[in-house]
């Protein structure tokens, strides 16, 4: 089932997570031949559910975080449930598209795909993608955020967060392939977004919960040692894997 790792840094998700380029959602709204229901899985605040409803008649946000869920803006054609990747709620053959952001490794893979052939219309899509690891464009600042991911808190990263690393290169994709565009994400942050985005971590948490130390004032400490007032270019290399559903079970 699927994992809660961030109820207990909902606020620093919502505030700090990047955001994605519009020309993913564009490609993935483009892929799709009915634009009519858009299920957004393990939505957190809706960073992706939002963009979506854009382009899409009606779109549904689920998570399996209330706390999450709470930081999440009204859209007037958006509807957001408490809700697993595994058991949806939905209809069969009902959606239109699938899409998961930077999540698809909290889940039991075997049963979220079963409930995607359950639930997609037959030619429905599925998108999944996901970001690595955040290069800083200064070399200073880059060292001292490296050194956090890797070695301040390397050993709590869950599991299933070599998938991430990977860009979800290994996990076994059981629809037909829809070729993917390449695309960037970029920001331009300073001390403050820097140091609550390394803070949503679930890492971070789990740092706080075995070591009781925060470690994130040593970092934003460090950063500013480096950085002072200074904003920089912040690159995430971003992966799509997405593929379109003919065969459905009975």
């Amino acid at each position: 089932m699927s994992v809660d790792h961030f109820s207990a840094v909902s606020g620093d998700y919502a505030r700090f997570r990047p955001g994605y380029p519009e020309a993913l959602f564009d490609w993935v709204a483009g892929v799709c031949a009915e634009h009519g229901l858009a299920w957004d899985v393990a939505c957190g605040s809706g960073q992706a559910t939002r963009a979506l409803a854009a382009r899409f008649r009606h779109v549904v946000g689920t998570d399996a975080s209330a706390a999450q869920l709470q930081g999440a803006a009204a859209v007037p054609n958006v509807e957001w449930r408490v809700a697993t990747a595994e058991r949806s709620g939905f209809e069969d053959r009902s959606v239109d598209l699938i899409t998961v952001a930077q999540a698809l490794h909290w889940f039991d893979l075997e049963a979220f795909w079963s409930e995607c052939r359950r639930v997609l219309r037959p030619g429905g899509v599925v998108a999944v993608w996901c970001y690595g690891t955040a290069v800083l464009q200064h070399e200073a600042a880059n060292r001292v955020f490296q050194n956090f991911y890797h070695e301040v808190i390397g050993r709590f990263w869950p599991a299933g967060r070599r998938m991430v690393e990977e860009g979800y290169a290994g996990v076994a994709f059981p629809f037909q392939r829809v070729p993917s565009p390449s695309f960037s994400m970029n920001a331009e942050w300073g001390v403050d977004e820097m140091a609550g985005y390394c803070a949503s971590w679930s890492a971070t948490k789990r740092c706080r919960e075995e070591t009781g130390v925060d470690p994130i004032p040593a970092l934003r400490k460090a950063l500013k040692r480096e950085l002072l007032e200074v904003r920089v270019e912040i690159q995430w290399p971003l992966v799509v894997h997405a593929g379109r559903l003919f065969h459905v079970e009975h």
